[in-house]
């Protein structure tokens, strides 16, 4: 498995995928490598965090209702770390509220793509958000 740092060309991202279904984690999965990315699955906010700090994602799809560490802690935890806060996080929710995206953002979110989501919509979040953080500095 690569580790992605090459910087050949159009390589693909390291992405992390937290949540705990596991429908959801593969077709992420799938998806995602069909789109030339690295894939990290983490089935909780605890497991999320260790693979954080011991892959550095470029870009986090977070599920938002998971037991113990749910998606808000998960996402609030990731940005205080000065390492990791300018990775961005994209939430995941089968529910499409406004109160949902508000308190998403509250806690240092991007994006929030609703579940069931399509591998177009996966990978366009990914593509958008690449294209951002290579223009930062």
């Amino acid at each position: 498995m690569q580790d992605g740092s090459g910087s050949t060309g159009q390589t693909g991202a390291k992405v992390l995928v937290i949540d705990d279904s596991n429908t959801i984690r593969r077709s992420a999965e799938i998806f995602l490598r069909q789109g030339g990315h690295e894939v990290v699955l983490a089935e909780d906010g605890f497991d999320a965090l260790s693979k954080v700090n011991d892959h550095g994602p470029e870009l986090i799809f977070c599920d938002i209702l998971m037991p113990r560490l749910d998606g808000y802690q998960t996402c609030a935890i990731i940005k205080r770390n000065p390492r990791f806060a300018q990775v961005p996080v994209i939430m995941l929710s089968s529910k499409d509220g406004l109160f949902d995206k508000a308190r998403g953002r509250m806690v240092g979110s991007e994006e929030y793509l609703t579940k069931p989501f399509t591998k177009e919509q996966l990978l366009k979040a990914v593509e958008s958000f690449r294209r951002i953080s290579q223009a930062s500095p």
